[in-house]
Order: C-alpha cells, then structure tokens, then sequence
C-alpha cells in the first residue's frame, strides 16, 4: 500500500496467538499511560452504535513479569514523548525479524488494570477473523455478501457492513468465542450492538495481527484465510493511510476513531505491518481522550514511531 499523507475522511470509523517458531520467538513491547479519572464508556456515539508471527501465551505471560534492556529504552523514550494531560495511549510492538521484545506497563495487558481501550473500528479485523473461523468450522468459503461487507468494513470502514458481520458471528459471544481460540486474553466483546466499545489491549491486537501475519503455526486461521485478511488490509482507502503508517511503509492497515459523547474527548486507535530500515513490524497504538481527533492522531503517530525508532537502540 502506497504511503498517502492526506487528511481523515469525515466518516466515523469505529471500529493471541503466536505463530513464529521458537527460534524466532515472538516479542512485544507494551507502553501505557493511564490517565486518571477518565470515565467509563458511554453509549451514544454515532460509531459505536449500530450502523456505526506474534505472542504464544508463555511469551505473553513474559510481558508482566521481565524488566530487560529493551524496556529500560522504550520507557525512557516514551516517557519522554509529549501528551496531552488527560490522555492515555498503549502501544505493542513485535520486530519481526530478530523477535525482539520490550515492555513498559505492569499489568496493562489485564482487565481493570488501566490497559483496556475501546476498540472502535480496529474490532473490525476482530470480526472478520471470527467469520472467518465460523466459515472454516462450516467447511465453506465465504458468501457473496460476506465478501462485499468484509471488504467494505475493513477497506473503507462501512459501519453498516461491520454491523451485518457482527451479527453473522452472533455478536459479542461469536466474538468472545473466536477470541478465545484467537488467544485473546484481554478483549471484551462490546455488547449488543455496540461493536465499537469493545475493550481490548494493545498486546491482544498484537496477538490478533499474529494469527494474520505470523506463518501460522499456531494460528486458528488457514493460509487462505489469513492471506484474504492481509490483503484487505493492504488496500485500505488512501484517506486512512495513517497512523501506525507514519512508522514506516505499511503492508497491512486498520484505523478506528470514535468521539465519546460524555466527554467530547476522543478514542483514536491503529494497528498494522509495517517495513521499515530493513525490518518488519507488527505494530498496535491504542488511545484516548485526545481534545481532538487530529491531536489524537498526532499522538498514535508519534508514539507509533517512537517505538520503531527504540527498537534501533535495543538492535
């Protein structure tokens, strides 16, 4: 996918398992700033309602309970990074090529630990990664309508088509059920209709793009399916080519932005591939209560490229 510098349409977009082999073993960084006192999730956000090779689980495990080298840097670097006071941002990363890992965050990968963002559209790939495993537990290839909505949902963010997908799956318990094969740990399917408010970590979004991108060793999803999400993913619209995208040249995309109703603060998220200086990443920026939905994407970016950008000092 080609790297288009261009603003956001005004659409609203809402939106683990490892398969690398040892030799090669998975790595993620995990970075969370937690803002306190931000209030719950509210209902009534125009996205959020209807219409609207990665870790194995010894390596996730590892996340919480190893300070190394690679942490010390992508804490001192972070830490250092500019953000508005009442904002929060996680951030995962894997470098593909030699599997080196960092994490920054105790407990942020964990449920009620200050780890868990709303989604919005990135629970999209979430949702096609659960039809996908529905159709393959039914020995069947996609319809034609699953995928003229798979492609609009994920390509151009229609909310409409995630909406008819989230009810292929059976909602939030298909979800909650594919995640769970997905090795997704820390996600929480939104409930009823509200896809977008889904709860998720960085490092489940991590593993989520693992099951993609990873050879599939220990991926749920076959080779077909996992070469129909990549290359969905590599052809998002140019308007959306941000985010994650400023670390480098993206091979695979998802972007999702909500404003929250309670607070007029704003969720902005980005998970993908990315190239650069050689190396390949998987990469996942989750964040909220940015003033604005162009500060919140500021802020993805410049977190997404501090990480890559550590990664060079733990080489």
């Amino acid at each position: 996918m080609p790297h288009h510098r261009s603003a956001p349409s005004a659409r609203l977009s809402l939106p683990r398992r490892a398969a690398f082999p040892a030799a090669a073993a998975a790595a993620a960084c995990l970075t969370v700033w937690t803002a306190t006192g931000f209030p719950s999730p509210s209902i009534g956000d125009s996205g959020a309602a209807p219409g609207a090779d990665g870790l194995s689980r010894s390596a996730s495990a590892a996340l919480s309970s190893r300070a190394s080298e690679p942490d010390q840097i992508l804490k001192r670097r972070l830490a250092a990074l500019p953000k508005p006071a009442r904002a929060s941002v996680s951030v995962a990363v894997i470098d593909l090529k030699d599997g080196r890992e960092a994490d920054y965050g105790v407990g942020a990968g964990k449920p009620g630990a200050g780890g868990t963002y709303d989604t919005a559209s990135i629970v999209k790939v979430d949702i096609l990664a659960a039809l996908l495993l529905r159709a393959q537990d039914e020995h069947r290839a996609l319809t034609t309508a699953e995928k003229s909505h798979a492609t609009k949902m994920i390509k151009v963010s229609d909310n409409a088509s995630a909406t008819a997908l989230w009810r292929a799956i059976g909602k939030g318990d298909g979800l909650d059920a594919a995640n769970r094969r997905l090795g997704l740990t820390g996600t929480t399917a939104g409930s009823g209709a509200l896809w977008g408010l889904t709860q998720s970590t960085a490092a489940d979004q991590i593993a989520l793009l693992s099951s993609v991108f990873g050879n599939g060793a220990d991926s749920p999803l076959t080779a077909a399916s996992r070469a129909y999400v990549r290359g969905l993913m590599g052809g998002i619209a140019a308007d959306q080519d941000w985010g994650v995208s400023a670390a480098g040249t993206a091979t695979g995309l998802k972007n999702g932005w909500l404003s929250r109703s309670a607070t007029g603060l704003w969720d902005v998220n980005s998970i993908g591939r990315i190239e650069e200086n050689g190396h390949s990443y998987l990469l996942a920026v989750l964040s909220r209560g940015s003033v604005s939905m162009k500060a919140g994407i500021s802020l993805v970016e410049k977190a997404a490229t501090t990480a890559v950008s550590a990664s060079r000092e733990w080489a």
